[in-house]
């Protein structure tokens, strides 16, 4: 081949403007590196300056919290769909979970195990069938620090439904709940059988029929009446607490009412932080009948926003967190007969 000076020129070009995307892509290179190395520096020193979100609840003081770092709580939950968590939408077991998380946070534990033996539709007579045969769930209450237990909602219904064409009433209940109450003694002696000491907390039922039915306020009676039943089996345990979770639930959140699911970050932020201490005290139930029959009709929704729009009868998650919260508050009080060996208690129990 013959070099020509046309060529030789040629060439030369070539190896210049190779040599400057070289160059330029070098220059890329160190400027990248160097992008990456500052939004490193900036994360970590953000991180040191910036204080970590906290709870949407108090919590503990930084000292227990610190104390309680490596310390675990075993968690036995037992009862129908509201332990299940029928109607969360994140399939993640309902108040039972958001129930751990809350402690986990309030505390600082390192972890909270949580065990979820719910079963949709059981009454009472079918949780005690699983409490005498399931192995699985006797030795998940053997090992618990403190249990919940949510029961009677489909006893309730099964009253319902066997008499709904035969003139239902009040008194319909009476023989029916003396029932339900012989054998909710029988389950905290199959509890107890595994488990002498830990602390039991049974949430009460709510009614989700009130914004459908309101002006039949012998619904309500029906409903506040079965919870009274359960709290007198539950005052006369040792170590056992009665939640009542009606008056959160049956007019949905602060009274208001709409879709279920379309709940806004306030609103769970309102659910988080409301003070549920005084609906919780395990002493009395409070009658909503009498409540109910101040609201004005005309302005009311068949919507509950704390229930699940799927049915309208379970609670959503907005529900389930009002639940989570009105069982930690009990838990809060009552800490010195659940608080783990190496846990540190939050000074706060009654």
């Amino acid at each position: 081949m013959k070099l020509t000076a046309n060529s030789f020129f040629s060439i030369d070009f070539k190896e210049v403007e190779w040599r400057k995307m070289k160059t330029i892509h070098k220059k890329i290179v160190i400027i990248i590196m160097a992008f990456l190395v500052v939004l490193g520096l900036t994360i970590i020193i953000l991180n040191q300056l910036v204080p970590k979100a906290q709870p949407r609840w108090n919590v503990a003081s930084e000292e227990v919290r610190e104390a309680n770092a490596g310390t675990e709580l075993n968690y036995t939950a037992v009862g129908d769909s509201l332990t299940e968590g029928v109607g969360d939408v994140t399939n993640q077991g309902g108040f039972v979970h958001l129930l751990a998380n809350n402690l986990e946070d309030y505390y600082g534990f390192k972890t909270v195990n949580d065990s979820n033996f719910g079963v949709a539709g059981e009454r009472s007579d079918q949780i005690n069938k699983r409490l005498t045969n399931d192995t699985d769930l006797q030795e998940s209450l053997q090992a618990a620090d403190f249990i919940t237990v949510t029961v009677g909602g489909n006893d309730l219904l099964r009253v319902f439904q066997q008499n709904f064409f035969n003139n239902l009433s009040v008194d319909t209940f009476t023989e029916p709940m003396e029932e339900y109450q012989g054998r909710l003694e029988e389950m905290f002696d199959l509890i107890r059988q595994q488990n002498a000491t830990a602390p039991i907390y049974v949430v009460g039922i709510y009614n989700p029929y009130y914004l459908t039915f309101s002006e039949i306020t012998e619904i309500q009676t029906i409903f506040d009446n079965w919870n009274v039943s359960t709290e007198e089996i539950v005052e006369a345990e040792a170590n056992a607490f009665f939640i009542p979770v009606n008056d959160l639930l049956y007019q949905g959140v602060n009274g208001n009412v709409g879709v279920g699911e379309d709940v806004s970050d306030e609103e769970m932020d309102s659910a988080a932080t409301l003070d549920t201490a005084e609906t919780t005290s395990s002493s009395t139930v409070e009658s909503s009948t009498t409540e109910s029959s101040t609201i004005d009709s005309s302005t009311r929704s068949t919507s509950n926003n704390a229930l699940y729009d799927g049915d309208n009868f379970h609670p959503n998650n907005l529900g389930y967190q009002l639940i989570a919260n009105a069982v930690r508050n009990e838990l809060i009080n009552t800490e010195a007969l659940w608080m783990p060996e190496g846990g540190v208690p939050s000074e706060t129990s009654q």
